[in-house]
């Protein structure tokens, strides 16, 4: 590309510039000669330094206006990552879903210095990688960020919850559950219709009694839910009238929608399962 042209036709002009102290030589002995591109490294040494920090300026403004590809170029000339730059290009290659770049960048991180773990991190990077793991079925990405989490935690052991045993202060017969001809209420999720029972869901939470007390008069309107899959919604339906997770059979793939669900429902004890 465009970039690794410029810095090729900048390293192929250096090499065709004769220093004073190469021009000079070229009237010396043999001797002298010979130690002339000894003399030269000091040179060398700083051109590097300097052309290491101005890539590293390059990266960085990079990064920061969203050009993740030339970032990627310039990681790939050896220039380390620094925490911004490398969340930056995560948070881009999210907003823009480039699955394999985030692959590419997760894998990365363990290239990050441990002195280069910032308050950043922790105010911005985890909830940015907590976002990516919630939305995204790529398998891949789950276990590149789980073994983040870990190294960000540590080598402690993790503390055991315990799950709140909360009484259900009323559950109905599973035969009840999303059945037409026995229900007074109505949801409509991802277009299709879910039929329950208002005596369970206004003691269930304070959600789902909003959610009753502010459905409008008309008696056949439905609930909308717009933002839980149809899936993932029957499932909350069964935690609350079978009144415990026993009987769920949650699959990996669905666990952090659940989550998510049981969290806008308001369901503690779900939450903790």
């Amino acid at each position: 590309n465009v970039f690794r042209k410029l810095l090729s036709h900048t390293e192929k002009d250096k090499g065709d510039v004769l220093s004073l102290e190469e021009i000079l030589a070229e009237g010396s002995d043999p001797g002298e000669k010979r130690l002339a591109p000894q003399a030269n490294c000091g040179g060398t040494l700083r051109t590097g330094k300097a052309r290491l920090r101005a890539l590293r300026e390059a990266m960085y403004h990079s990064a920061e206006h969203g050009h993740v590809d030339i970032t990627i170029d310039i990681r790939s000339l050896g220039v380390p990552w620094t925490l911004h730059t490398w969340l930056e290009s995560l948070r881009t290659c999210f907003t823009q879903n480039r699955r394999p770049l985030i692959q590419g960048l997760l894998k990365d991180f363990s290239c990050i210095q441990e002195d280069e773990y910032t308050e950043e991190l922790i105010t911005h990077g985890l909830p940015l990688m907590f976002q990516i793991l919630r939305t995204s079925k790529n398998e891949v990405i789950g276990q590149q960020l789980s073994v983040i989490f870990t190294q960000c935690y540590g080598p402690f052991p993790i503390p055991k919850l315990t799950e709140i045993k909360r009484k259900q202060t009323s559950r109905l017969d599973p035969h009840f559950l999303n059945n037409k001809e026995m229900s007074d209420v109505t949801f409509l999720v991802e277009g299709k219709p879910f039929y329950a029972h208002k005596v369970l869901l206004f003691t269930a939470s304070p959600r789902f009694k909003s959610l009753l007390q502010n459905r409008p008069a008309a008696e056949n309107t439905c609930i909308e839910i717009s933002h839980v899959k149809y899936n993932i919604f029957h499932l909350v339906m069964q935690y609350l009238y079978c009144g415990g997770t026993e009987s769920l059979h949650i699959r990996n793939t669905e666990v952090m929608e659940l989550l998510s669900a049981a969290k806008f429902f308001q369901l503690e004890a779900l939450q903790r399962h």
